[in-house]
C-alpha cells in the first residue's frame, strides 16, 4: 500500500491525534513524529522511513524504520542506535549529519536537529538560581 493511501486512511481515524481547539493546529503523539504535527510529512505511521529521537537513561536513542521489511515484522523492522552522553556543542549536528550521510529522509534534517537539541537541553543540569541582590529603596530600608 502506498504512503499516500495510508495517510488518507489514517488522517481522520488515528488515536494519536491531539486536538486542543477546533480552529487550531492538530498535533500528534505518535512515535516517529519529530515535530508532533499531524501531517503526512511528519507522520510516523504513514511513512515508510521514519526517525524517532528520544531520551534514554544513558544518552539519546535514535530509532529508524527499514523501508523494505514486511509490514508484519515489528522488531526486525527497526534499527536502534544509542549515543552515550558526552559533552560538546556539536553533538546534535553530528547525530543529524550521520543520518543525512546515509540519505535517510533528508527532508527531516532540521526537524531531527531541533528534536536532538531539545533532548540534549533537557538532559543537561540546570544552573542554580542565586538570590537577587536587593537594590534601591529596599536596600536602604534594610540597613
Amino acid at each position: 500500500m502506498s504512503t499516500d493511501l495510508q495517510w488518507l486512511l489514517l488522517r481522520n481515524y488515528n488515536s494519536f491525534v491531539v486536538k486542543k481547539s477546533p480552529e487550531g493546529k492538530a498535533f500528534s503523539a505518535e512515535p516517529g513524529n519529530l515535530r508532533n504535527i499531524h501531517s503526512h510529512k511528519f507522520s510516523g505511521l504513514a511513512n515508510a522511513k521514519t526517525i524517532d529521537i528520544k531520551d534514554s537513561g544513558s544518552g539519546i536513542q535514535i530509532t529508524t524504520r527499514k523501508s523494505k521489511v514486511s509490514p508484519h515484522a515489528v522488531r526486525p523492522a527497526r534499527t536502534t542506535l544509542t549515543i552515550r552522553n558526552r559533552s560538546g556543542p556539536r553533538r546534535a549536528f553530528g547525530i543529524v549529519a550521520g543520518l543525512a550521510k546515509r540519505g535517510y529522509r533528508p527532508d527531516l534534517r532540521t526537524a531531527a536537529l531541533a528534536r536532538t537539541s531539545a533532548v540534549i537541553a533537557a538532559q543537561s543540569e540546570k544552573k542554580p538560581e542565586y538570590p537577587k541582590k536587593i537594590r534601591g529603596k529596599k536596600a536602604a530600608a534594610r540597613s
